[in-house]
C-alpha cells in the first residue's frame, strides 16, 4: 500500500493478519451493500466512511459497530478485521483499526449533530466525493471490496 498524508500526519496501512502493537485510538468501517459502499456526511469532513474514537470501555470492533449506527444509521453483519493504519505525527504514533462489513439494515442516524446524512455510492464515484481522496485511500477501498467479495463467496 502507498504511504499517505493527512496534513502533517503520515499514514501507512497494514493488512490483516497484522495487528497494531498498541490499543487502537480509533476504528473505521467499510460498510458494503452489494457493490455499493455507505458513506456519511460528517461535519467538518464531508463524505467518508463511519469512524471514530474507541472509548475506554470498548473494543475497536464495538466502536466500529457503534460509529456505523451513530454516523450512518447502519446495522452491520459479517464484520471482519481488515487491517490497521499507523498514523505518525512528529514522534507520536497512533493506530486505527479498520473493519469491513455487510450492511444488514438501515435505521435513523443516531447522532445527527455529527452526521448530516448518508448515501450508498459505487467505487467509481468515490474520487469525486470522498473527503481527502488519495492513492492510499483508493487502495484500501479496493482491498476492502476484494475482502468483502471473498467473504460473500465463502458464505454462498
Amino acid at each position: 500500500f502507498p504511504v499517505g498524508r493527512y496534513g502533517r500526519q503520515q499514514l501507512m496501512f497494514h493488512a490483516a493478519p497484522y495487528r497494531a502493537p498498541l490499543r487502537a485510538f480509533a476504528a473505521l468501517v467499510f460498510c458494503w451493500h452489494e457493490d455499493h459502499v455507505l458513506l456519511c456526511d460528517i461535519e467538518d469532513r464531508g463524505w467518508c466512511i463511519p469512524s471514530g474514537r474507541v472509548e475506554p470501555f470498548e473494543e475497536p470492533l464495538e466502536a466500529a459497530r457503534r460509529e456505523a449506527v451513530e454516523e450512518a444509521g447502519a446495522i452491520l453483519r459479517d464484520i471482519q478485521y481488515l487491517g490497521c493504519y499507523r498514523v505518525t505525527e512528529r514522534r507520536e504514533v497512533r493506530w486505527l483499526d479498520v473493519f469491513v462489513a455487510e450492511v444488514d439494515s438501515l435505521c435513523e442516524i443516531s447522532c445527527p449533530q455529527e452526521s448530516r446524512g448518508r448515501q450508498f455510492v459505487t467505487p467509481d464515484q468515490l474520487p469525486e466525493i470522498y473527503y481527502n481522496w488519495s492513492p492510499l485511500i483508493a487502495e484500501v477501498f479496493n482491498y476492502s471490496q476484494e475482502v468483502m467479495k471473498r467473504l460473500r463467496s465463502r458464505s454462498a
